[in-house]
């Protein structure tokens, strides 16, 4: 009798563990750029979730830009002006802290290129233009695809640039 206590209580600490980890996402740029381009408020806010998994380093550049893709979904305009502020502080302060880095540049300029004219976050667009041009063979395949998929829709980037 014990010992079906004990095995049913490893069965469901195990069953728990499981379950546990099963909810930890690892982070993956290709299904970050996927969300970023599908535009279904659901899928913003699973790879919200998922961003813990991100690398420290990048992990609010990612963020950033997820919260000011969500102020581009939600409905209500208060809500569309938190998140894309809160959105723009995250980003900015990982952008300020690697400036050099053509991803943050590329979605940096997919932000600015769809951010409304009132919340006046595109100035940047030519500069981020040239410098994506410039740097694109140094950037992870994952990240190049990204960008040759962006360009097919994009006014600012086109494909013949890459």
């Amino acid at each position: 009798m014990k010992g079906r206590i004990v095995f049913i209580l490893f069965l469901l600490t195990l069953t728990g563990f499981v379950k546990a980890e099963s909810l930890w996402q690892k982070f993956e740029k290709s299904a970050f750029y996927q969300v970023m381009a599908s535009g279904k408020l659901d899928d913003v806010n699973d790879e919200l979730n998922a961003i813990a998994g991100a690398p420290a380093g990048d992990r609010d550049a990612y963020e950033g830009v997820l919260l000011m893709r969500k102020a581009g979904l939600v409905s209500k305009p208060k809500d569309k002006l938190q998140y894309f502020k809160s959105g723009r502080i995250k980003f900015q302060t990982a952008f300020m802290a690697d400036s050099s880095n053509a991803e943050f540049r590329f979605l940096r300029l997919g932000i600015q290129e769809h951010a409304p004219k009132i919340v006046k976050y595109r100035s940047d667009i030519n500069a981020d233009k040239a410098y994506i041009k410039e740097h694109f063979k140094s950037l992870p395949p994952v990240v190049q695809h990204a960008i040759r998929e962006y360009s097919k829709t994009s006014k600012v980037l086109h494909p013949e640039d890459f």
